[in-house]
């Protein structure tokens, strides 16, 4: 929560650059220290740099995004950043400053980087369903994929490799598992 004019309202994490920091690495600390989150993907968004950002004076943010799979970091954070808490995009309104800009512009860039990298690795455990897969760019995207289309692109695309393994979910029969051949960002074409 921030002081007025944003008394109530919520922020994403931000701070300001050291000296001797890239942005790169301010993010990187920033994140660690706000949230207790390290070693997931990070990438750089742009800079905000309208001039009445914050009403308190010029201030420029070079904002970036992370992205971590659902349910396995949990936040460890100091007092000072105890009232941090992970929120669905849907419930994250009203936003202080221009933050509601910023999470839309990742949000938009997301949706269209899922389209042509891998970058959705980074959003799953391990190993995973294609069931689970698709989950994931169906509520990203906010539209529904055709199951048989879907899963023909994403093996052709060469991407995943069977681990061997099942998992049952639900009354279904046991669902084949698998997990990303890299966690490295590759450009390929996987949903158009």
């Amino acid at each position: 929560m921030k002081k007025s004019p944003f008394v109530g309202r919520w922020a994403l994490p931000g701070g300001l650059i050291s000296d001797h920091e890239t942005t790169l690495a301010a993010a990187e600390r920033i994140l660690r220290e706000e949230t207790g989150v390290t070693g997931v993907y990070l990438e750089q968004l742009m800079t905000f740099d309208e001039l009445k950002r914050d009403p308190a004076g010029r201030v420029v943010s070079v904002a970036w995004f992370a992205l971590l799979p659902d349910g396995e970091l949990e936040l460890h954070t100091s007092e000072k950043y105890a009232g941090v808490e992970w929120r669905p995009i849907s419930r994250a309104k009203n936003l202080a400053y221009d933050h509601n800009k910023i999470l839309q512009a990742a949000v938009d860039r997301l949706r269209a980087k899922l389209g042509y990298t891998n970058m959705v690795w980074s959003l799953l455990p391990t190993k995973f369903s294609l069931t689970e897969l698709q989950t994931v760019y169906e509520i990203i995207l906010d539209r529904e994929l055709d199951k048989r289309n879907f899963r023909k692109k994403i093996l052709a695309a060469g991407l995943l490799k069977a681990t061997g393994s099942q998992r049952i979910i639900g009354a279904h029969r046991p669902a084949a598992l698998y997990s990303f051949k890299t966690k490295k960002l590759i450009v390929t074409n996987i949903i158009s």
